[in-house]
């Protein structure tokens, strides 16, 4: 990617009983426009005695996207959301004023050998959308706009981007786009792209101003409209970003938002329990200390 402003790697962090790779927030560049958390999960492979269980836990300020590699994920929710999530599928889950959901290993692998991989994001809501109703779409990889373009197979997971639109319900200007390759192939999207840019480099590698950058990797751009690059031979990259906020986005725990007094409020919540519930699940994860 011209103009590269900053090179983000991934830091170990664990979540649930599951070791991922944390990309965002990172302390020079808290957010990427609306994309205020990335976490890489995996690859892992879980033998049958291990199972992937994080259970209820709330969110406000934001909206959450899991997109799969591979494995499953069993996602419920307090709004009687009940979905596996499987790869190439979209699970956007939007908390508003709040919600709780809790992500595990489907029961009918809990007792096989699984392998677990994917991306969890947060999007970080609009001021004035910070307090809706919260809300949850699922879509399946076929809803997903996709096409080639000189060998060069490209995902629109959600957002708009090259004069098309996901239909993931998106509350602000924002993409989120796969890129894979077979064969070297160079890359222009500056017109395509706006706000704040960045790439994340899943596999294999790409080179910019005669630099090589490998996987696991965000590249942040300076100027989107500048965004060229090489990818080569079965590389994989993600680029998402978007209109940046005015108003400074807070983060503690698993809340997001534009103000302290919000996250407070979250917090009070979550202590007495006031949060809805999810359906059939009694245990959740405490406030950190």
């Amino acid at each position: 990617m011209s103009n590269i402003q900053l090179i983000i790697e991934e830091r170990p962090s664990i979540v649930g009983n599951f070791m991922v790779g944390r990309l965002l927030p990172f302390r020079q560049k808290r957010m990427v426009g609306p994309f205020a958390f990335i976490d890489h999960m995996g690859p892992e492979h879980l033998p049958a005695d291990q199972n992937f269980d994080v259970p209820p836990h709330p969110h406000i300020g934001l909206s959450t996207l899991t997109y799969l590699f591979d494995g499953s994920i069993m996602h419920k929710d307090s709004l009687g959301s009940e979905v596996e999530i499987k790869p190439g599928q979209v699970n956007w889950m939007t908390s508003g004023n709040g919600i709780v959901h809790s992500e595990r290993t489907p029961q009918y692998l809990r007792h096989t050998e699984k392998s677990l991989h994917g991306l969890q994001i947060w999007v970080a809501l609009p001021k004035h959308l910070e307090q809706m109703q919260p809300s949850f779409y699922h879509a399946d990889e076929n809803e997903i706009p996709h096409w080639e373009n000189d060998s060069v197979h490209y995902k629109l997971i959600a957002g708009t981007a090259f004069g098309k639109k996901s239909p993931v319900p998106v509350y602000s200007p924002l993409y989120f786009i796969e890129l894979k390759n077979t064969t070297q192939k160079t890359i222009n999207l500056g017109d395509d792209l706006f706000g704040e840019s960045a790439l994340y480099i899943l596999e294999g590698s790409i080179e910019s101003e005669e630099h090589s950058y490998g996987p696991r990797q965000i590249l942040i751009a300076t100027d989107s409209k500048l965004c060229h690059f090489t990818m080569a031979e079965n590389t994989t990259v993600y680029i998402f970003g978007g209109d940046a906020f005015t108003e400074e986005r807070l983060i503690y725990w698993n809340f997001v938002a534009s103000s302290a007094e919000l996250i407070e409020d979250a917090k009070q919540r979550w202590i007495a329990q006031t949060f809805p519930k999810v359906p059939g699940e009694t245990e959740f994860v405490p406030l950190p200390a």
